[in-house]
Protein backbone atom coordinates (compact mmCIF):
# COMPACT_ATOMS: atom_id res chain seq x y z
CA UNK A 1 0.00 0.00 0.00
CA UNK A 2 1.51 3.06 -1.19
CA UNK A 3 -0.53 6.17 0.27
CA UNK A 4 -3.41 5.96 2.62
CA UNK A 5 -4.76 7.60 5.61
CA UNK A 6 -6.19 6.53 9.31
CA UNK A 7 -9.19 8.03 11.01
CA UNK A 8 -9.72 7.87 14.06
CA UNK A 9 -11.99 9.78 17.18
CA UNK A 10 -8.66 9.18 19.00
CA UNK A 11 -5.51 9.35 17.80
CA UNK A 12 -2.30 9.62 20.85
CA UNK A 13 -0.27 12.06 19.49
CA UNK A 14 2.89 13.86 21.35
CA UNK A 15 0.64 16.86 22.40
CA UNK A 16 -2.00 14.32 23.43
CA UNK A 17 -5.37 12.72 22.52
CA UNK A 18 -7.40 14.12 19.61
CA UNK A 19 -9.30 13.20 16.60
CA UNK A 20 -7.57 13.24 13.26
CA UNK A 21 -6.64 11.73 10.03
CA UNK A 22 -3.00 10.62 9.52
CA UNK A 23 -1.46 10.47 6.22
CA UNK A 24 0.87 7.64 5.20
CA UNK A 25 3.53 7.24 2.62
CA UNK A 26 5.65 4.78 1.69
CA UNK A 27 5.74 3.01 5.15
CA UNK A 28 5.96 6.67 7.29
CA UNK A 29 4.13 9.01 8.37
CA UNK A 30 3.59 12.31 6.04
CA UNK A 31 1.05 14.12 8.28
CA UNK A 32 -1.05 14.37 10.89
CA UNK A 33 -4.52 16.18 9.75
CA UNK A 34 -7.73 17.16 11.04
CA UNK A 35 -10.19 14.22 11.15
CA UNK A 36 -12.25 16.36 8.31
CA UNK A 37 -9.67 17.42 6.06
CA UNK A 38 -9.96 16.39 2.76
CA UNK A 39 -7.24 13.55 0.96
CA UNK A 40 -7.38 12.12 -2.17
CA UNK A 41 -6.11 8.76 -0.64
CA UNK A 42 -7.88 5.72 0.50
CA UNK A 43 -9.18 6.46 4.13
CA UNK A 44 -9.74 3.66 6.36
CA UNK A 45 -12.10 4.44 9.13
CA UNK A 46 -11.22 3.22 12.67
CA UNK A 47 -13.87 5.05 14.50
CA UNK A 48 -14.04 5.21 18.45
CA UNK A 49 -10.68 2.42 18.03
CA UNK A 50 -7.89 4.50 19.33
CA UNK A 51 -4.57 4.52 17.32
CA UNK A 52 -1.32 4.47 19.14
CA UNK A 53 1.74 4.30 17.85
CA UNK A 54 3.52 0.98 17.77
CA UNK A 55 4.82 -0.03 21.18
CA UNK A 56 8.25 -1.33 21.88
CA UNK A 57 9.76 -3.86 23.99
CA UNK A 58 13.02 -3.50 24.92
CA UNK A 59 13.40 -6.45 27.23
CA UNK A 60 12.13 -9.57 25.78
CA UNK A 61 13.92 -13.73 25.91
CA UNK A 62 13.33 -14.85 22.29
CA UNK A 63 16.00 -17.76 23.23
CA UNK A 64 16.78 -18.71 19.66
CA UNK A 65 19.07 -19.81 18.30
CA UNK A 66 19.43 -23.36 20.87
CA UNK A 67 16.66 -23.23 23.38
CA UNK A 68 13.44 -23.15 20.66
CA UNK A 69 12.04 -25.31 22.70
CA UNK A 70 11.28 -22.57 24.89
CA UNK A 71 10.34 -20.14 22.30
CA UNK A 72 11.79 -18.59 19.33
CA UNK A 73 11.22 -15.87 16.61
CA UNK A 74 8.63 -17.14 14.79
CA UNK A 75 6.24 -17.55 18.21
CA UNK A 76 7.41 -14.76 20.34
CA UNK A 77 7.22 -12.66 17.21
CA UNK A 78 3.70 -13.65 16.34
CA UNK A 79 2.86 -13.19 20.10
CA UNK A 80 4.26 -9.65 19.74
CA UNK A 81 2.02 -8.25 16.64
CA UNK A 82 -0.92 -10.15 18.21
CA UNK A 83 -0.35 -7.47 20.91
CA UNK A 84 0.58 -4.35 18.93
CA UNK A 85 4.54 -4.42 19.34
CA UNK A 86 6.27 -3.57 16.52
CA UNK A 87 9.85 -3.56 18.30
CA UNK A 88 11.46 -5.69 20.25
CA UNK A 89 14.72 -5.80 21.78
CA UNK A 90 16.15 -9.56 22.70
CA UNK A 91 18.24 -10.16 25.61
CA UNK A 92 21.78 -11.96 25.04
CA UNK A 93 20.93 -14.46 27.54
CA UNK A 94 18.59 -17.86 26.88
CA UNK A 95 19.80 -18.70 23.78
CA UNK A 96 22.82 -21.12 23.29
CA UNK A 97 24.99 -19.65 22.44
CA UNK A 98 24.58 -16.45 24.65
CA UNK A 99 25.16 -13.47 22.83
CA UNK A 100 28.95 -12.84 24.26
CA UNK A 101 30.47 -12.58 21.42
CA UNK A 102 30.23 -10.88 17.44
CA UNK A 103 29.90 -15.02 16.13
CA UNK A 104 27.50 -15.12 18.52
CA UNK A 105 25.41 -12.48 17.45
CA UNK A 106 25.71 -13.14 13.80
CA UNK A 107 24.53 -16.68 14.58
CA UNK A 108 21.57 -15.42 16.47
CA UNK A 109 20.71 -12.74 13.41
CA UNK A 110 21.17 -15.90 10.91
CA UNK A 111 18.41 -17.46 13.17
CA UNK A 112 15.89 -14.70 12.26
CA UNK A 113 15.11 -15.17 8.64
CA UNK A 114 11.82 -16.01 7.71
CA UNK A 115 10.42 -15.75 11.01
CA UNK A 116 10.68 -11.77 11.60
CA UNK A 117 6.57 -10.90 12.26
CA UNK A 118 7.81 -7.47 13.73
CA UNK A 119 11.46 -4.99 14.03
CA UNK A 120 13.81 -6.62 16.53
CA UNK A 121 16.74 -4.95 18.01
CA UNK A 122 19.99 -7.18 19.71
CA UNK A 123 21.69 -6.90 23.52
CA UNK A 124 25.31 -7.78 23.60
CA UNK A 125 26.12 -9.12 26.91
CA UNK A 126 28.96 -8.37 29.63
CA UNK A 127 29.97 -11.45 31.43
CA UNK A 128 33.48 -12.06 33.26
CA UNK A 129 36.33 -12.26 30.24
CA UNK A 130 34.34 -11.09 27.13
CA UNK A 131 35.88 -7.34 27.34
CA UNK A 132 37.42 -7.85 24.30
CA UNK A 133 34.15 -9.02 22.41
CA UNK A 134 32.81 -5.55 23.26
CA UNK A 135 33.79 -3.72 19.86
CA UNK A 136 33.11 -6.78 17.87
CA UNK A 137 29.50 -6.50 19.06
CA UNK A 138 29.22 -3.14 18.97
CA UNK A 139 30.21 -3.04 14.77
CA UNK A 140 27.87 -5.98 14.79
CA UNK A 141 25.13 -3.64 15.86
CA UNK A 142 23.72 -4.32 18.65
CA UNK A 143 21.57 -1.54 20.90
CA UNK A 144 23.77 -1.67 24.44
CA UNK A 145 25.04 -4.49 26.69
CA UNK A 146 23.46 -6.30 29.60
CA UNK A 147 25.14 -7.42 32.71
CA UNK A 148 23.81 -9.38 35.36
CA UNK A 149 25.32 -8.58 39.30
CA UNK A 150 23.39 -11.72 40.60
CA UNK A 151 23.36 -15.49 38.78
CA UNK A 152 21.59 -15.20 35.80
CA UNK A 153 19.66 -18.85 35.44
CA UNK A 154 22.06 -19.69 32.90
CA UNK A 155 25.57 -21.04 33.84
CA UNK A 156 26.98 -19.49 30.71
CA UNK A 157 25.86 -16.31 31.29
CA UNK A 158 27.43 -15.24 34.64
CA UNK A 159 27.49 -12.47 36.40
CA UNK A 160 29.84 -9.63 35.98
CA UNK A 161 31.85 -8.10 38.86
CA UNK A 162 32.79 -4.45 39.38
CA UNK A 163 35.92 -4.80 37.97
CA UNK A 164 34.18 -6.24 34.84
CA UNK A 165 31.89 -3.43 34.70
CA UNK A 166 34.52 -0.35 35.56
CA UNK A 167 36.49 -2.60 32.41
CA UNK A 168 33.62 -1.88 29.63
CA UNK A 169 31.71 0.90 30.79
CA UNK A 170 34.18 3.87 29.42
CA UNK A 171 34.05 2.18 26.50
CA UNK A 172 30.39 2.09 26.33
CA UNK A 173 30.72 5.97 27.17
CA UNK A 174 32.56 6.82 24.29
CA UNK A 175 30.24 5.00 22.18
CA UNK A 176 27.08 6.15 24.08
CA UNK A 177 25.67 3.09 24.56
CA UNK A 178 23.47 2.03 27.28
CA UNK A 179 24.49 -0.88 30.05
CA UNK A 180 21.30 -2.86 31.20
CA UNK A 181 21.34 -3.84 34.34
CA UNK A 182 20.23 -6.99 36.47
CA UNK A 183 20.30 -4.84 39.82
CA UNK A 184 20.25 -7.66 42.61
CA UNK A 185 23.55 -8.37 44.52
CA UNK A 186 23.01 -11.74 46.37
CA UNK A 187 23.94 -12.55 49.74
CA UNK A 188 24.21 -15.01 51.90
CA UNK A 189 20.47 -14.33 53.54
CA UNK A 190 18.51 -17.51 54.93
CA UNK A 191 16.46 -17.67 51.70
CA UNK A 192 14.07 -20.37 52.93
CA UNK A 193 13.67 -19.99 57.00
CA UNK A 194 11.27 -22.85 57.37
CA UNK A 195 12.16 -25.40 54.16
CA UNK A 196 8.87 -24.82 53.09
CA UNK A 197 9.35 -24.15 49.02
CA UNK A 198 6.15 -23.92 48.32
CA UNK A 199 5.88 -20.75 50.51
CA UNK A 200 5.89 -17.87 48.30
CA UNK A 201 6.66 -15.65 51.24
CA UNK A 202 9.75 -17.87 51.32
CA UNK A 203 10.45 -17.11 47.81
CA UNK A 204 10.02 -13.46 48.75
CA UNK A 205 12.15 -13.27 51.72
CA UNK A 206 15.66 -15.16 49.76
CA UNK A 207 15.29 -12.01 47.25
CA UNK A 208 14.89 -8.87 49.90
CA UNK A 209 15.15 -5.57 48.60
CA UNK A 210 18.23 -4.49 50.44
CA UNK A 211 19.94 -6.93 47.34
CA UNK A 212 18.18 -4.46 44.60
CA UNK A 213 18.44 -1.21 46.57
CA UNK A 214 22.65 -2.14 47.12
CA UNK A 215 22.87 -2.84 43.65
CA UNK A 216 21.43 0.19 42.54
CA UNK A 217 23.71 2.32 44.51
CA UNK A 218 26.76 0.43 42.75
CA UNK A 219 25.59 1.15 39.22
CA UNK A 220 24.58 4.78 40.27
CA UNK A 221 28.42 5.10 41.70
CA UNK A 222 29.59 3.78 38.49
CA UNK A 223 27.35 6.22 36.18
CA UNK A 224 28.59 8.97 37.93
CA UNK A 225 32.08 7.80 37.71
CA UNK A 226 32.70 6.63 33.79
CA UNK A 227 29.35 8.43 32.54
CA UNK A 228 28.08 5.35 30.71
CA UNK A 229 24.36 5.14 30.39
CA UNK A 230 22.97 3.06 32.89
CA UNK A 231 19.96 1.45 32.51
CA UNK A 232 17.84 -0.21 35.34
CA UNK A 233 15.97 -2.75 34.49
CA UNK A 234 12.76 -4.45 35.70
CA UNK A 235 13.02 -2.68 39.24
CA UNK A 236 10.80 -4.30 41.47
CA UNK A 237 12.38 -2.78 45.29
CA UNK A 238 10.16 0.98 45.87
CA UNK A 239 13.38 1.11 48.55
CA UNK A 240 15.57 2.09 45.90
CA UNK A 241 13.50 5.36 44.91
CA UNK A 242 15.10 8.00 46.59
CA UNK A 243 18.42 7.06 45.55
CA UNK A 244 17.51 6.94 41.49
CA UNK A 245 15.92 10.45 42.19
CA UNK A 246 18.64 11.74 43.81
CA UNK A 247 20.51 10.75 40.76
CA UNK A 248 18.76 11.87 38.13
CA UNK A 249 18.36 15.01 39.94
CA UNK A 250 22.05 15.28 39.42
CA UNK A 251 21.64 14.55 36.16
CA UNK A 252 23.44 11.18 35.42
CA UNK A 253 22.43 9.34 32.17
CA UNK A 254 20.32 7.52 34.05
CA UNK A 255 16.89 5.88 32.96
CA UNK A 256 14.83 3.19 34.66
CA UNK A 257 12.30 0.29 33.72
CA UNK A 258 9.87 -1.60 35.88
CA UNK A 259 7.81 -4.51 35.03
CA UNK A 260 3.78 -4.93 33.94
CA UNK A 261 3.89 -7.50 36.52
CA UNK A 262 4.84 -5.63 39.43
CA UNK A 263 2.31 -3.31 38.79
CA UNK A 264 -0.58 -5.68 38.38
CA UNK A 265 0.07 -8.13 41.02
CA UNK A 266 0.59 -8.11 44.99
CA UNK A 267 2.48 -10.68 46.92
CA UNK A 268 -0.44 -10.70 49.57
CA UNK A 269 -2.46 -12.17 46.33
CA UNK A 270 0.05 -15.21 45.10
CA UNK A 271 -0.76 -18.70 46.34
CA UNK A 272 1.64 -21.03 47.53
CA UNK A 273 3.05 -23.21 45.06
CA UNK A 274 1.87 -20.42 42.45
CA UNK A 275 4.97 -20.72 40.86
CA UNK A 276 3.84 -19.04 37.61
CA UNK A 277 4.08 -16.08 39.04
CA UNK A 278 8.21 -16.85 39.92
CA UNK A 279 10.09 -13.89 38.47
CA UNK A 280 13.68 -12.20 39.89
CA UNK A 281 13.21 -9.64 41.19
CA UNK A 282 10.05 -11.07 43.02
CA UNK A 283 6.62 -9.31 43.21
CA UNK A 284 6.62 -7.65 46.13
CA UNK A 285 4.29 -6.11 48.69
CA UNK A 286 1.19 -4.02 47.66
CA UNK A 287 2.09 -1.25 49.61
CA UNK A 288 5.49 -1.55 47.65
CA UNK A 289 4.05 -1.43 44.32
CA UNK A 290 1.98 1.47 45.29
CA UNK A 291 5.10 3.45 45.24
CA UNK A 292 6.31 1.73 41.82
CA UNK A 293 2.98 3.39 40.48
CA UNK A 294 3.92 7.05 42.07
CA UNK A 295 7.15 6.44 40.27
CA UNK A 296 6.34 5.82 37.07
CA UNK A 297 3.22 8.15 37.07
CA UNK A 298 5.80 11.13 38.02
CA UNK A 299 8.48 10.10 35.66
CA UNK A 300 10.74 9.05 38.10
CA UNK A 301 10.53 5.14 36.40
CA UNK A 302 11.03 5.88 32.41
CA UNK A 303 9.16 3.42 31.39
CA UNK A 304 7.53 -0.26 31.34
CA UNK A 305 8.77 -3.53 29.58
CA UNK A 306 7.47 -7.05 30.15
CA UNK A 307 10.74 -9.06 30.82
CA UNK A 308 8.80 -11.76 28.48
CA UNK A 309 11.05 -14.67 29.85
CA UNK A 310 8.95 -18.02 28.88
CA UNK A 311 10.02 -21.82 29.87
CA UNK A 312 8.61 -25.52 29.11
CA UNK A 313 6.03 -25.96 32.28
CA UNK A 314 8.01 -28.73 33.73
CA UNK A 315 10.64 -26.31 34.03
CA UNK A 316 8.05 -23.81 35.92
CA UNK A 317 7.31 -26.12 38.69
CA UNK A 318 3.49 -26.27 37.89
CA UNK A 319 2.74 -29.61 39.79
CA UNK A 320 5.48 -29.20 42.24
CA UNK A 321 4.67 -25.83 42.89
CA UNK A 322 8.44 -25.83 43.97
CA UNK A 323 9.79 -21.78 44.16
CA UNK A 324 13.37 -22.95 44.63
CA UNK A 325 13.83 -25.06 41.65
CA UNK A 326 11.04 -23.31 39.25
CA UNK A 327 12.05 -21.09 36.29
CA UNK A 328 12.13 -17.59 37.26
CA UNK A 329 10.11 -15.75 34.45
CA UNK A 330 6.66 -14.76 33.48
CA UNK A 331 5.35 -14.73 30.00
CA UNK A 332 3.56 -12.07 29.04
CA UNK A 333 4.31 -10.65 25.71
CA UNK A 334 0.84 -10.57 24.16
CA UNK A 335 -0.27 -9.28 26.88
CA UNK A 336 1.90 -6.11 27.46
CA UNK A 337 -0.62 -3.34 26.31
CA UNK A 338 -3.98 -4.63 28.24
CA UNK A 339 -2.03 -5.65 31.28
CA UNK A 340 -1.00 -2.08 31.55
CA UNK A 341 -3.61 -0.49 30.60
CA UNK A 342 -5.86 -2.64 33.00
CA UNK A 343 -3.97 -1.43 36.16
CA UNK A 344 -3.46 2.14 34.58
CA UNK A 345 -6.94 2.98 34.51
CA UNK A 346 -7.38 1.76 38.31
CA UNK A 347 -4.74 4.24 39.02
CA UNK A 348 -6.41 7.51 36.76
CA UNK A 349 -3.49 7.21 34.02
CA UNK A 350 -4.47 7.56 30.49
CA UNK A 351 -3.77 6.19 27.04
CA UNK A 352 -0.75 9.55 26.67
CA UNK A 353 0.49 8.04 29.55
CA UNK A 354 0.55 4.53 28.23
CA UNK A 355 1.41 5.25 25.06
CA UNK A 356 4.76 7.44 26.68
CA UNK A 357 5.58 3.82 29.36
CA UNK A 358 5.25 1.66 26.22
CA UNK A 359 6.13 3.76 23.24
CA UNK A 360 7.93 6.87 23.48
CA UNK A 361 10.24 6.08 26.07
CA UNK A 362 11.81 2.89 25.19
CA UNK A 363 12.25 4.20 21.55
CA UNK A 364 14.62 6.62 23.24
CA UNK A 365 16.88 3.89 25.75
CA UNK A 366 16.99 2.10 22.14
CA UNK A 367 18.37 4.80 19.93
CA UNK A 368 15.02 4.91 18.11
CA UNK A 369 13.19 8.32 19.25
CA UNK A 370 13.85 9.68 15.86
CA UNK A 371 11.61 7.26 14.11
CA UNK A 372 9.58 5.24 16.25
CA UNK A 373 7.39 5.46 19.30
CA UNK A 374 5.48 8.53 18.47
CA UNK A 375 2.57 9.31 15.69
CA UNK A 376 4.63 12.70 14.07
CA UNK A 377 5.39 13.68 10.70
CA UNK A 378 8.67 11.49 9.70
CA UNK A 379 8.04 8.47 11.89
CA UNK A 380 7.35 5.08 10.75
CA UNK A 381 4.00 4.08 10.13
CA UNK A 382 4.00 1.72 13.34
CA UNK A 383 0.56 1.40 14.80
CA UNK A 384 -1.66 -0.53 16.78
CA UNK A 385 -5.57 -0.17 16.61
CA UNK A 386 -7.03 -0.64 20.14
CA UNK A 387 -10.40 -1.12 21.77
CA UNK A 388 -9.66 0.76 24.66
CA UNK A 389 -13.47 0.15 26.30
CA UNK A 390 -13.52 -3.37 25.67
CA UNK A 391 -12.86 -6.54 28.20
CA UNK A 392 -11.73 -9.54 27.25
CA UNK A 393 -10.91 -13.49 29.83
CA UNK A 394 -7.04 -14.34 28.76
CA UNK A 395 -7.62 -17.77 27.78
CA UNK A 396 -4.82 -20.62 26.20
CA UNK A 397 -6.30 -20.80 22.64
CA UNK A 398 -5.62 -17.03 22.28
CA UNK A 399 -1.90 -16.52 23.36
CA UNK A 400 0.61 -17.28 20.48
CA UNK A 401 3.70 -17.67 22.16
CA UNK A 402 4.91 -21.12 22.45
CA UNK A 403 3.98 -22.33 25.72
CA UNK A 404 0.81 -21.05 27.49
CA UNK A 405 2.09 -20.47 31.10
CA UNK A 406 1.18 -17.53 32.59
CA UNK A 407 0.02 -16.02 35.62
CA UNK A 408 -2.69 -13.41 33.60
CA UNK A 409 -4.72 -16.95 32.65
CA UNK A 410 -8.35 -16.44 33.25
CA UNK A 411 -7.80 -12.73 34.43
CA UNK A 412 -10.37 -10.01 32.89
CA UNK A 413 -8.27 -7.32 31.42
CA UNK A 414 -9.17 -3.78 29.51
CA UNK A 415 -8.65 -2.92 25.77
CA UNK A 416 -8.35 -5.63 22.75
CA UNK A 417 -5.97 -5.21 20.50
CA UNK A 418 -8.11 -4.87 17.15
CA UNK A 419 -5.11 -4.19 14.37
CA UNK A 420 -1.17 -3.83 14.17
CA UNK A 421 0.03 -1.92 10.88
CA UNK A 422 4.33 -2.42 10.72
CA UNK A 423 5.43 -0.03 7.75
CA UNK A 424 2.68 1.24 6.71
CA UNK A 425 0.82 -2.34 6.07
CA UNK A 426 -1.54 -4.01 8.16
CA UNK A 427 -0.33 -6.96 9.77
CA UNK A 428 -2.98 -8.15 11.85
CA UNK A 429 -6.28 -7.56 11.92
CA UNK A 430 -7.94 -9.55 14.78
CA UNK A 431 -7.60 -12.78 14.98
CA UNK A 432 -5.94 -13.15 11.55
CA UNK A 433 -2.31 -12.61 11.13
CA UNK A 434 -2.40 -10.70 7.35
CA UNK A 435 1.27 -10.16 6.59
CA UNK A 436 4.43 -11.93 8.39
CA UNK A 437 8.10 -11.96 7.93
CA UNK A 438 8.16 -8.56 7.52
CA UNK A 439 9.65 -7.35 10.36
CA UNK A 440 13.04 -5.75 10.26
CA UNK A 441 16.49 -5.89 12.01
CA UNK A 442 17.29 -2.31 14.34
CA UNK A 443 20.87 -1.72 14.96
CA UNK A 444 22.41 1.56 16.13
Amino acid sequence: MKEFALRSEEIITPTGSRPGLVLVEQGRIRAVLPPDEPVAVPVYELGRHALLPGLIDPHVHLNEPGRTEWEGFNTGTRAALAGGLTTLVDMPLNSAPVTTTAAALALKRAATAGQLHVNCGFWGGLVPGNAGEVAGLIAGGVLGFKAFLTHSGIDDFPNATEADLRRVMPELARHGLPLLVHCELSQDDDAWPQRDVRSYANYLASRPRHWEDEAVRLMIRLCEETGCPVHIVHLSSADALPALAAAKARGLPLTVETGQHYLFFAAEDIPDGGTAYKCAPPIRERANNELLWQALQSGLIDFVATDHSPAPPDLKQLDSGDFSTAWGGIASLQLALPVLWTAARAHGATLPDVVRWLSENPAKLIGQAHRKGRIAPGYDADFVVLDAGAAFIVTEEALHHRHKVSPYLGRELLGVVEQTWLAGELAYARPDFRLLNQGQMISR
